[in-house]
């Protein structure tokens, strides 16, 4: 089984839904705008993530009205692609960044989009707790100022940016 399947796993039974106090989602959201593929650029260290690197999230519409997630990074300790799919549906009304997020059955977890650069090129989410953190963007890469944007703003809400972890995105 994938190293990213357990680190859901673990994510979904734990966390379910919420967000930290300090944690608030961007409202006006306009998920057409979200679809497609983001690059993760920094996260706080999770076992389920522990060792990928080329991790990306590819957002699309499901008929239901909800949004299919894949997940997918790639191991070099097992020489493999790990990959997990997903469904994410509005917690609240849709056009609050505040979703709820499955990989297994009945069981969700918090996906709160706490800033939305206004080009749509960057995004900083919260799971239900300061345990989840990600820097997400279009590109593989972001300069050092949305890096510092990223930190400051973490911190300011309560996350131990000491233990971010940057991914390394290369050629997939």
């Amino acid at each position: 089984m994938s190293r990213i399947l357990p680190l859901f796993t673990a994510l979904l039974l734990t966390g379910c839904l919420g967000m930290p106090k300090s944690v608030t989602p961007i409202q006006e959201f306009d998920v057409n705008q979200y679809l497609g593929t983001w690059y993760e650029i920094a996260r706080l260290d999770h076992s389920f993530e522990r060792g990928l690197t080329q991790v990306t999230a590819d957002y699309s519409l499901k008929e239901d009205g909800g949004v299919k997630v894949i997940n997918r990074g790639y191991s070099a300790a097992e020489g493999e692609w790990q990959q997990a799919e997903g469904k994410a549906y509005f917690v609240n009304e849709p056009n609050e960044g505040y979703l709820k997020v499955s990989f297994f059955g009945p069981f969700y977890g918090s996906y709160v989009i706490f800033y939305l650069d206004p080009a749509g090129q960057y995004a900083f989410i919260s799971g239900p707790d300061h345990d989840y953190l990600w820097l997400l963007s279009r590109t593989p890469t972001v300069g050092d100022s949305v890096k510092q944007q990223f930190i400051k703003m973490s911190q300011e809400k309560g996350f131990d940016v000491s233990e971010l972890i940057f991914v390394e995105q290369g050629t997939q």
